[in-house]
């Protein structure tokens, strides 16, 4: 895994085998950083990174100036590296071992952009309920996003406060923004 961008650009890290994760490759995460980079100024916003895994959107975002980042798994070796990490490279990640489902139903915070990338066999139901969430309980700050990773076998599009699609070899990211009318 390596950093793209930012103060720690070129930086390989290196996760634990045993993690069960699947990071986002190095051409679908520079390519959705140049999306958003013409969205916001990383140094102004707040990320929440849902599924975390290794950490490698958190530290991409904390690379290029962020400084509220907070990354949810419920994997304790996951939250553990995150953690390690951070306290090495001086980064402001708060990471939190917990089920993303209820980080979502009891977090007040608002966020810029929440990025999940949940594991490829979540199913219609779960993609729906982790939407509702995030739009129901208000989390996204005027102008935020919500980002989904999935499979290029699942289509979002049918949810409300979709937006688009952009898809990277076997990754697609969809969009989703509150002032989108629902569908």
């Amino acid at each position: 895994m390596r950093i793209i961008s930012g103060k720690y650009k070129g930086k390989r890290l290196q996760a634990p085998k045993k993690l069960p994760v699947r990071p986002t490759t190095d051409m679908a995460k520079e390519a959705l950083f140049n999306i958003l980079n013409n969205h916001y100024h990383f140094d102004e916003i707040a990320v929440l990174d849902l599924f975390a895994g290794t950490g490698n959107i958190s530290f991409e975002f904390a690379s290029r100036g962020t400084e509220n980042i907070v990354s949810v798994d419920k994997d304790h070796g996951c939250i553990k590296f995150i953690a390690s990490v951070s306290r090495e490279l001086d980064l402001n990640i708060k990471a939190f071992k917990e089920d993303v489902y209820k980080f979502l139903e009891k977090n007040r915070l608002q966020f810029d952009i929440i990025f999940a990338d949940p594991p490829y066999q979540f199913g219609d139901d779960d993609f729906k309920r982790l939407v509702a969430l995030v739009f129901g309980n208000e989390l996204l700050r005027e102008g935020g996003m919500l980002v989904v990773e999935h499979s290029k076998f699942t289509d979002l599009s049918g949810l409300p406060w979709y937006t688009e699609e952009r898809r990277y070899g076997g990754s697609v990211f969809s969009f989703f923004q509150a002032n989108n009318p629902e569908k």
